[in-house]
């Protein structure tokens, strides 16, 4: 009998699998797929930051002439550009393994459902390809993640019409792609598909992009989009699409269907929970499917746990990965630590968008009084340097403590800056606290340093 068994090796399943072990446990892991890493590592977070990266290069390369750089004919090679991809994958998911054995956590390779529960522990299969194993553990966590999710009349088949895993591997690039929702992954993917020169048009219900995010930072990065060419339809409703051999047609309500060769639904993702037999361990999903928890995150069955995805919030990576952490420590120490108001939340895109903390919007619906401090990235001298002056930082404190609120950023490496925020925000600094650090020069830091300044009309460079 194990200790701990976790179902799923995702982010959040594979990293509370080996810090349960480090804590002394004996753990096993149940994955249905070979490779572990779940959907990020395999086909999401991973692969989509190589096809970015590959992407921003591929403009880059274009654009080398402004920079005084004298290059040949840019070619572009899609293949090539997918073969990368899949290295970084395979080098990732490999790694995995290998940490598994070193912490001699036990793989199960196959689909996972509890069978029975008795007074020492749980009962479960796995079914594999070599048939079924029976497991016994004395407790277990759930980490089995999401799968995207649809729009009624919308039916993936993985050629003309499809999700964000097939939007990773076209082999060509599309003429024209439509993309349905304005959110992290629709964004991204489609920003790829922009710079290797596809039209990308994206259709999104709500009147702007980025739900969720700062309302402000995200209309600043609608009108740099706009820029680079994408082309948005806001408080637009997709009824329904159809494929054919020569493209899909999108049928919006009240307006003209949009014809595309490839359209990406990107409409947020749905948890996985079918086929756990969380019936037989008396665990009743929620209403949109996920498992509720409490503080510690046990279900209602006493020794099950989940976390990540399966349990909804936000579906970030990093935010299952500290779940799974605090969530073993709770079981093996009693001692768990985990604060959602410092977990990051990033859009990859060019240029990069990231937020930590409460937006405006949220202050303002909590009737929180807050000061704004706002620093353009076009006024610091690293950011002139390389080439990247769009966007700007902007931080919120409290009008009466000066306690860091919120941090919310667009602009070049974004998604790097905004861990001096989440880090802020974790040890309840001020803005005078983040302003008073020494921030090195010329660096991109220094924005975060200024925007600080700025919330009490200090900032120096502007």
């Amino acid at each position: 009998m194990h200790d701990l068994l976790v179902i799923g090796a995702g982010p959040g399943g594979y990293v509370a699998a080996i810090r349960a072990a480090q804590l002394g446990l004996d753990v096993a892991c149940a994955e249905k797929e070979k490779p572990l890493g779940g959907t990020c590592l395999r086909v999401g977070c991973i692969p989509s930051k190589a096809m970015l990266e590959s992407s921003e290069l591929y403009e880059q390369a274009s654009q080398l002439a402004d920079r005084g750089i004298t290059v040949g004919d840019v070619a572009l090679d899609v293949g090539k550009m997918l073969d990368h991809k899949d290295r970084v994958v395979k080098t990732l998911t490999g790694g995995i393994d290998g940490l598994f054995r070193k912490n001699k956590v036990t793989r199960y390779l196959g689909t996972c459902r509890f069978t029975g529960k008795d007074d020492d522990g749980f009962t479960l299969v796995v079914d594999g390809q070599d048939g079924e194993t029976t497991i016994q553990a004395k407790r277990v966590v759930i980490a089995t993640g999401s799968v995207p999710a649809s729009l009624p009349g919308i039916t993936f088949d993985g050629e003309r019409i499809g999700h964000s895993t097939h939007a990773l591997d076209y082999e060509e690039v599309p003429e024209h792609l439509v993309v349905i929702g304005a959110g992290y992954i629709g964004l991204e993917l489609g920003a790829v598909w922009n710079r290797l020169g596809a039209k990308v048009t994206v259709l999104e219900y709500l009147d702007r992009i980025l739900p969720g995010m700062d309302a402000d930072i995200a209309g600043e990065a609608r009108r740099i989009f706009e820029k680079q060419g994408l082309e948005f339809r806001l408080g637009t409703k997709v009824t329904g699409a159809e494929s054919s051999d020569s493209g899909v047609t999108v049928f919006v309500d009240g307006a003209d269907p949009v014809t595309c060769d490839q359209l990406l639904v990107s409409v947020g993702r749905k948890p996985c929970t079918d086929g756990l037999g969380l019936e037989t361990i008396g665990v009743a999903t929620d209403q949109r499917g996920f498992v509720p928890i409490d503080a510690a995150f046990q279900t209602e069955c006493e020794g099950v746990y989940a976390v990540g995805d399966v349990v909804g919030g936000a579906m970030l990576a990093h935010k299952a990965e500290e779940e799974g952490i605090a969530c073993v420590e709770g079981i093996v120490t009693g001692h768990g630590h985990l604060n959602y108001d410092a977990i990051p939340g990033i859009v990859y895109t060019s240029p990069e968008i990231a937020s930590v903390g409460k937006t405006e919007e949220q202050l303002k619906e909590a009737g929180v009084v807050y000061k704004t401090g706002e620093f353009p990235f076009m006024a610091n001298g690293r950011a002139r340097a390389i080439g990247h002056t769009e966007g700007k930082v902007k931080i919120l404190a409290d009008a009466e403590t000066d306690r860091i609120l919120g941090v919310h950023a667009i602009g070049p490496h974004a998604g790097d800056l905004i861990a001096e925020a989440a880090v802020a925000i974790e040890f309840g600094a001020s803005s005078e606290d983040l302003a008073r650090c020494s921030h090195a020069h010329p660096t991109l830091s220094e924005v975060v340093k200024e925007a600080a300044l700025a919330v009490e009309g200090r900032a120096i460079h502007i």
